[in-house]
């Protein structure tokens, strides 16, 4: 199987496209100060309602918690709360869940590396959280890139978080807020042209029916090149249509479906500069993307520029689709509501994905006598993946109000039950990594490798039987045989109770028990007739507690405890999997799935909320410290053990509301000491030494502390900083800008450390003489944005993105290459509302 893509040409332009229409409904503007609370609110400002559960409840002008499980505003939840909101999603102009998520400080991203496939990898708090991502409170399985059509708000809940999701959530979760129909009618188009090809057609249509139904529908079409970048391009399309009966009744049915298909060239970034075996000098050494004016070990000087690219457009590609049903059921009983929701999720993926290089020391060089290059020099890896991940999900949920005495509870408790299954395989094709050492003149003939200065993306690269035969083949995907299957099976029981014990003291409590059964059926092993599932069951009880002090009605000092567990093969596969399942049923790997423990997180944090400008500013500072025991590690014995630790301290300070009556803020300050505590121990190996033909020696191995141990958690910014400000100078003008800056991310580290010995058995321990850490640099980015609005129905807009050209990683990877961020871009949107 071969892709090519379709070669585009064309000036770049902007202009104005896609007229629409919109009536905008009251309940769906978080922006709208002057919307009064509402009638059942609580008296700190907290809706109750069953009614405006799925919509964005208006305080003071700003959005609020939604769903069942939350049993208190954002200002009385003793915990970090960062609210997105689509106000804030559409003026930055982010078209996808990454896009959207960098406005929010403290989160980083990770990606396709490692067993990891390409999808939304955001690190909060220095915890890897792809696989805490939820959608209207249900678990979102499978990795995925995400658009943001369908989004109504993003909440962004930090800290060990696995009371309210189930397993995972070390470092936090995120809950994406969908839209569904409102008791309104309103129809609202955009329409986006810009620089690099780039258009973007939005469509949000509301219509109220009249006797309590409602039907709503969003749909997207998008198709870009990427700035900065050579032959890359994305297309996708998505509709989200969903009917709700019974609305402004005590009884109501919600049915919503999803889908969204994308194509695309993946981006395979650039290569870090130097392994640890070429690394120059000696101590702590950082490998950095290969990027600007570059020097071999040769002595050979060339230019990378930001364009350059190192995939094959004859091989590499991407496609996604996504399905997701939701049928809701709900009924209120006074104060209190009964609901039952059901999702049915359907993922596939399927892609060829160059990483560039394989730290053999083809892009500096090295002078080994037996592969020794000159460097200048690129292997194309190729990740391959395809697979489908889905899973069946029914939630049933009592939530309300009451009170005892003078005592007030605002609760919410449930039971969860989940079916999840993801199956993937690899696809069959020669790349090269056979051929050592890997840059031959052969390998480059065949455009395995090529040049790191010069690479041509539209090699004619052929697919053959084999890295030495002639023959050709297509790409096929492998047998299904060779495909690796993993099953889960999920009970969940949890209560919330939020307890006015005072009006100035709130008590709030949570808990939540799991029993989480993973199987997996690897692949069926060479020469072998059938293969063995290996199974687990875990029980993981996690639990929250947290403190409110009021001082005055919009001020709140808080403490709080949380829990997290993530047991083994919490991911499914759909991840980097640190605490996999076995696959063979060998002895020691049976021994190993008896002997497998849950990781488990604890969170402790402190802050402050304050709501300014009668409540139009949302104020949050604070500090916390995340510890994680359980790691799964090498022990001094050489076996695994579960002796891993981590240690994340840190404090937060978010904005989000109104300065003045013309100027709105969103962002905040996040810094961080994210540390490996205990990282376990690293084996090295005394090669057996040969005397004449006889073995005179066998080998010997020495554990020693990990090079991780004490060293910085990789893929975590030590410092972030995020805002976004929308000014209105005058009615109808809005100008817009955006400052994000995050500190360097290491993604790795090694050492050269060594166990020799010689034909007496003499063993000789050589320390380490360098360090090798993966990196990428600190960065600033800048966006700016104008709008006007011409009257009710219309308004146009002109966003910039990177401003300054600013060439940056937004991605440090533990190994072969760092993702690459485009280049400075610009687009026009036209939007009309009726």
């Amino acid at each position: 199987m071969s892709r090519v893509s379709t070669a585009r040409s064309g000036a770049s332009f902007l202009a104005l496209a896609c007229v629409g229409f919109i009536a905008t409904a009251p309940a769906a503007h978080a922006a709208d100060g002057n919307a009064p609370a509402p009638a059942d609110a609580d008296k700190d400002g907290q809706d109750r309602s069953a009614e405006d559960r799925e919509q964005i409840v208006v305080t003071g002008g700003r959005a609020e918690l939604q769903g069942p499980k939350a049993t208190a505003s954002v200002q009385n939840t003793p915990r970090s709360v960062v609210i997105l909101p689509k106000d804030v999603i559409d003026q930055t102009g982010s078209t996808t869940l990454a896009d959207a998520l960098r406005t929010v400080p403290g989160i980083t991203f990770g990606a396709a590396e490692g067993g990891n496939p390409i999808g939304d990898r955001p690190f909060i708090r220095g915890f890897d959280s792809q696989g805490s991502i939820f959608v209207d409170g249900v678990r979102d399985t499978a990795a995925q890139a995400r658009d943001t059509f369908a989004i109504e708000q993003v909440q962004v809940i930090r800290g060990s978080d696995s009371t309210l999701g189930g397993r995972g959530s070390a470092g936090g979760s995120i809950n994406i807020i969908t839209k569904v129909p409102q008791q309104t009618s309103f129809i609202r188009a955009t329409g986006s042209v810009g620089t690099a090809d780039y258009k973007h057609a939005a469509l949000d249509v509301n219509q109220y029916l009249g006797g309590g139904i409602g039907v709503r529908v969003a749909a997207m079409w998008h198709d870009q090149d990427v700035a900065g970048r050579d032959a890359i391009w994305q297309r996708r399309w998505g509709v989200a249509p969903s009917v709700t009966i019974g609305l402004g009744t005590p009884t109501r049915l919600t049915a919503s479906y999803y889908y969204l298909e994308s194509h695309e060239l993946p981006d395979s970034g650039i290569p870090y500069l130097y392994t640890l075996a070429n690394a120059p000098g000696t101590g702590e050494i950082y490998s950095e993307p290969a990027i600007g004016t570059v020097r071999t070990i040769a002595g050979t000087t060339g230019h990378v520029d930001r364009s350059t690219f190192y995939g094959l457009k004859s091989r590499d590609f991407r496609d996604t689709f996504t399905h997701q049903a939701t049928v809701r059921v709900e009924h209120d009983f006074g104060t209190v509501t009964l609901r039952n929701t059901s999702r049915y999720n359907y993922n596939e993926q399927n892609y060829i994905y160059t990483q560039p290089d394989d730290q053999q020391g083809n892009v500096y060089g090295t002078n080994a006598a037996a592969t020794a290059t000159a460097g200048g020099l690129v292997w194309r890896r190729a990740n391959t993946r395809y697979g489908y991940a889905e899973s069946l999900t029914n939630q049933t949920d009592l939530f309300g109000s009451f009170e005892t005495g003078a005592i007030k509870h605002s609760f919410a408790t449930g039971f969860e039950i989940s079916w999840e299954k993801a199956r993937r395989g690899a696809y069959v094709l020669a790349t090269g990594s056979t051929i050592s050492p890997r840059c031959t003149p052969a390998a480059i003939g065949r455009f395995y490798c090529t040049s790191l200065f010069s690479p041509n993306p539209n090699d004619a690269w052929v697919n053959y039987t084999g890295d030495a035969t002639t023959a050709t083949t297509p790409i096929v995907k492998g047998a299904p045989t060779a495909e690796t299957q993993n099953d889960a099976h999920t009970l969940s029981a949890y209560a919330f109770d939020s307890i006015t014990l005072l009006p100035s003291l709130i008590l709030n409590l949570g808990a939540r028990v799991d029993r989480f059964t993973s199987k997996i059926t690897p692949a069926l092993a060479a020469g072998a007739t059938q293969t063995t599932p290996l199974e687990r069951t875990d029980t993981l009880f996690n639990w929250q507690a947290g403190l409110v002090f009021k001082p005055t009605a919009n001020t709140s000092l808080y403490a709080s405890y949380a829990t997290a567990a993530t047991p083994p093969n919490s991911l499914l596969g759909e991840g980097q999997e640190p605490n996999a399942l076995p696959t063979t049923n060998t002895a020691a790997n049976l021994a190993l799935l008896d002997s497998l423990k849950v990781e488990k997180t604890r969170s402790y944090e402190v802050g402050a909320k304050a709501g300014l400008f009668d409540n139009q500013l949302s104020l949050t500072l604070a500090a916390f410290q995340t510890d994680t025991d359980n790691a799964r590690a090498t022990g001094p014995d050489n076996t695994v053990q579960f002796i891993g630790k981590r240690r994340i301290r840190g404090i937060e300070f978010s904005f989000n509301g109104n300065l003045t009556k013309w100027l709105n803020v969103f962002g905040g300050y996040t810094h961080l000491d994210p540390k490996i505590v205990d990282g376990g121990y690293t084996v090295l190996t005394a090669a057996a030494v040969t005397v004449g033909g006889v073995v005179v020696q066998q080998p010997k191995t020495l554990l020693v502390p990990s090079v991780n141990t004490g060293r910085q958690a990789t893929q975590t910014a030590r410092d972030s900083f995020t805002l976004w400000a929308n000014a209105t100078p005058i009615k109808g003008l809005t100008i817009g800008g955006g400052a994000y800056y995050m500190s360097r991310v290491f993604g790795g580290y090694s050492d050269n450390r060594s166990f020799t010995q010689n034909a007496a058995g003499v063993t000789t321990y050589t320390p380490a003489t360098k360090v090798r850490i993966v990196t990428v640099p600190e960065y600033w980015r800048f966006d700016a944005r104008i709008g006007y609005t011409i009257n009710e129905h219309f308004d146009v807009s002109v966003n910039v993105q990177n401003l300054t050209d600013k060439v940056y990683f937004p991605q440090a990877y533990t190994a072969h290459y760092a993702s690459i961020a485009p280049g400075r871009s610009a687009f026009a949107t036209l939007g009309v509302k009726f």
